[in-house]
């Protein structure tokens, strides 16, 4: 069987040459290539260096097939993409031609066209993923126009969370983000933690006020006394990183701003740290940062956004509500003056519910209940 992936995933090439797209992505197909003879992923190629979190194809049986950039802000780039339709219908037809299943993932510019294409042109055989959320009110146009096209699809729609008056078509779908191995490491790191101050604490995402990275400044600077937090460890970046550094400067807030980094690397700051942070009001799906930091038992202080609070709650971490500094603080004085005990038993239960998110569980899933369900 051969599979097409529509995607708006940035791909760009790599000084020796190499096409590289963003790692969550390309480590998924990388594991999906496995069950397929052929991958085909029609996505965008952009001009300049690649990021960090950029990574390789892997498998000799996936086939990057470019599409120019499209997208962004204000009106002319509305226009481009109109503009662009005929040459991405013309790219996404003689693909599927070739394949014999097909996953589109949404929201995203181009989905507003491409899915009335594929669901009006197309019988072959398909799935849609929608990654952000799905609850989402207030929604913006595009990403509304999507999703209420979807709630209407014959073909299966995978989603972020479980939610009242879910169509039957749209499946529950933990997005994967751990191997095997990865998984029997984190019991190890787990087993072996201690929750003593002074704390350590983590923030991995976009460096921007929706994420929480003011909040979480605004929290820390609102505390009587800082001796309980060894550091805070801020990874990733943005246009306000150089702001957040001189805030954190200001208040004496002991912060270490990383940039963007290798998995692996991010994978030993969670090893490093007690608890992971993310105050986001941002439109997410589930984002994966939370199931990696919890594997190792790394607990979660978070805000209830989509399905964020399904996988988290007052058992394996803490649910930051209302999502305001204010909040936050009261919550992080709790913390730390906890009992270690409990704080042990969240990040054991917390590793604990992170199986589901494995790539194993993922592949296993997608073969029996779509690609074996008609």
């Amino acid at each position: 069987m051969k599979l097409a992936v529509i995607s708006h995933t940035e791909h760009y090439k790599n000084s020796k040459g190499e096409v590289v797209g963003w790692g969550p992505t390309v480590a998924e197909l990388n594991h999906l290539a496995a069950d397929f003879e052929e991958i085909y992923h029609v996505a965008i190629l952009y001009p300049g260096n690649p990021p960090p979190s950029s990574l390789p194809y892997t498998q000799k049986n996936i086939h990057f097939v470019p599409l120019n950039p499209v997208g962004g802000k204000g009106v002319g780039a509305k226009f481009k993409i109109i503009a662009s339709i005929p040459n991405i219908l013309g790219t996404v037809k003689k693909t599927l031609k070739r394949v014999d299943v097909f996953q589109l993932r949404t929201p995203t510019g181009i989905g507003v066209f491409l899915i009335p294409y594929l669901t009006i042109f197309h019988r072959k055989k398909g799935w849609f993923k929608y990654a952000g959320n799905w609850n989402q009110k207030n929604a913006p146009l595009g990403y509304a126009v999507q999703r209420g096209m979807l709630r209407r699809q014959n073909r299966i729609v995978t989603i972020n969370g479980k939610w009242p008056g879910q169509p039957k078509h749209c499946l529950t779908f933990e997005n994967p983000c751990l191997i095997e191995r990865e998984l029997g490491e984190g019991v190890l790191v787990t087993q072996s933690r201690t929750f003593k101050a002074p704390f350590t604490f983590c923030f991995v995402g976009r460096l921007e006020n929706a994420k929480g990275v003011q909040r979480i400044i605004d929290a820390f600077a609102k505390l009587d006394s800082l001796e309980k937090l060894s550091v805070m460890h801020f990874i990733g970046d943005g246009d306000q990183k150089d702001s957040y550094k001189s805030q954190c400067e200001k208040i004496g807030l002991p912060a270490v701003f990383h940039g963007f980094m290798e998995r692996e690397k991010v994978f030993e700051i969670y090893k490093k740290s007690h608890f992971f942070l993310l105050p986001t009001t941002a439109s997410e799906g589930f984002p994966k940062v939370i199931a990696e930091a919890m594997n190792f038992g790394c607990i979660p202080i978070v805000s209830n956004v989509s399905s964020i609070g399904q996988y988290v709650n007052g058992n394996n971490g803490f649910i930051i509500s209302p999502c305001t500094s204010e909040t936050l603080k009261l919550l992080l004085e709790k913390i730390i003056d906890s009992e270690e005990a409990v704080l042990i038993n969240k990040s054991c239960i917390a590793h604990q519910a992170v199986f589901q998110f494995t790539f194993e569980y993922y592949r296993k899933r997608i073969q029996e209940e779509i690609l074996d369900s008609h």
